[in-house]
């Protein structure tokens, strides 16, 4: 089949692997100048998002729909990372759960709905002090710890990255610069030309959503997306040695660590209601660091490399949707779970269209 994607990121560079692999022909629309990691501008949610792979933590806001899907996808990583052509750090450490004393009323409202959510073997694991010791010795002064098992974490710039050069290896075509101004059952519009395909996915996220002056979707926009703002923090800390990502349970936000390769740390905040893309502000930042600083206080030599600042595409449910009919398959909504559910939900979308 001769398939037309509009969206490189994420989901795109996954249906284009797949796809061209599978024999098809795939060609790949996107406004981005190329496939490398963007130096500024409006850019794909996938290149900031930390890559926790952490199904039972979502559960706190998801459904079991998605923690299906992010367990298929924990079974599905590893083979698709392994056949790419560029190292990618994967791993499954689990993750952790962390609370400072005074916090408990929070983090005892969180543990005990993954508990009633999770099924058996997937629920939090509380951990004594010895314990936490043995598997983070960096960790200090963290008065409670759980530990769940079957999470890990993927480094999303290098698997960006090798996903479409494993992608266009294989035999998919990329339209960089090109961005879908309409799109319709078989045919993909841009400001070039109009070009026609046995089927065309959507995969856009936020740039589905309609502008102000489209009334409908017959131009193949959305309704109902909005961009919830992300933060995240990269540190350099060399000195410090994390093996697993770590959630600090607080009452007013969830604070993230992600350990990434060359001694790198990547701090940030699940959720910010707010479509605005400005760079990290001071209070996002003070407290984002100084959550950190609280459970790893050899953070305080620690290096900021760099801000980075975007929007997770999400419907008003916070929960992904499929899309199809002849010719035209619309995938959106993966909000915060798009590394976790992403390798998954292709495979669930191309196996209803064989």
């Amino acid at each position: 089949m001769h398939i037309g994607i509009a969206g490189a990121g994420l989901l795109g560079r996954l249906l284009a692997l797949k796809l061209a692999r599978a024999g098809h022909s795939a060609e790949v629309f996107d406004p981005a100048p190329g496939p490398e990691a963007p130096a500024g501008g409006v850019y794909a949610a996938g290149w900031t998002a930390a890559g926790m792979l952490s199904p039972t933590a979502e559960l706190e806001s998801a459904d079991e729909n998605v923690f299906a899907l992010g367990l298929r996808s924990l079974e599905l990583w590893p083979a698709i990372v392994a056949a790419l052509d560029m190292p990618v750090e994967l791993h499954q450490r689990g993750s952790l759960l962390l609370a400072h004393r005074g916090d408990e009323g929070a983090a005892r409202r969180v543990v005990d709905l993954l508990k009633h959510k999770a099924p058996a073997g997937h629920a939090p694991q509380l951990l004594e002090a010895a314990a936490l010791k043995e598997l983070e010795p960096d960790l200090h002064g963290v008065a409670h710890a759980w530990l769940l098992p079957h999470e890990g974490q993927i480094h999303t710039v290098q698997a960006m990255v090798a996903l479409a050069h494993a992608a266009g290896a294989a035999g998919a075509r990329w339209h960089w610069g090109s961005t879908v101004d309409r799109l319709c059952p078989g045919e993909i519009h841009t400001a070039q030309s109009v070009l026609t395909f046995d089927c065309v996915f959507d995969v856009r996220g936020t740039g589905a959503r309609p502008s102000p002056q489209v009334a409908d979707t017959s131009a193949g926009f959305t309704p109902g997306v909005r961009g919830v703002r992300g933060e995240v923090i990269w540190l350099h800390a060399p000195n410090v040695t994390l093996q697993r990502p770590i959630r600090l349970l607080h009452p007013r936000h969830r604070v993230y660590l992600v350990p990434r390769a060359g001694g790198h740390v990547v701090i940030g905040a699940s959720e910010i209601e707010s479509e605005d893309r400005s760079p990290i502000s001071l209070r996002s930042m003070v407290e984002l660091l100084a959550a950190a600083h609280s459970i790893i206080p050899e953070l305080a030599e620690a290096r900021v490399v760099h801000t980075e600042t975007n929007l997770r595409p999400a419907l008003p449910d916070n929960l992904p949707h499929v899309e199809q009919e002849p010719g035209l398959v619309r995938i959106n909504g993966l909000f915060r779970h798009g590394w976790l559910i992403a390798p998954a939900l292709v495979e669930q979308t191309l196996l209803k269209l064989t």
